[in-house]
């Protein structure tokens, strides 16, 4: 354990940055995995899941959690899985 109370301070918010970007990473991930999985079915909500993964990526993004490449890597192998069917 740190001994100091600026590390004790510092590992503090680490704490609560890794538990926030823990959540974020999941859930678009989990955004991600329905919208590919319902455009292979063909299903009519597909373009609603694909939109609502496409703006949870932007959101992990614009926070910070995922490189902006890859976001746009994301996106754009979701739109192309969509646009197959």
């Amino acid at each position: 354990m740190s001994t100091s109370k600026s590390s004790n301070k510092v590992a503090r918010a680490a704490e609560r940055k890794r538990l926030r970007n823990r959540l974020v990473r999941r859930s678009f991930r989990t955004y991600v995995v329905k919208a590919k999985s319902s455009a292979d079915a063909g299903e009519e909500s597909a373009y609603q899941k694909t939109m609502l993964a496409m703006s949870s990526v932007d959101k992990a993004v614009s926070k910070g959690i995922i490189h902006r490449n890859k976001g746009a890597r994301i996106k754009s192998r979701l739109m192309k899985k969509l646009n197959k069917k």
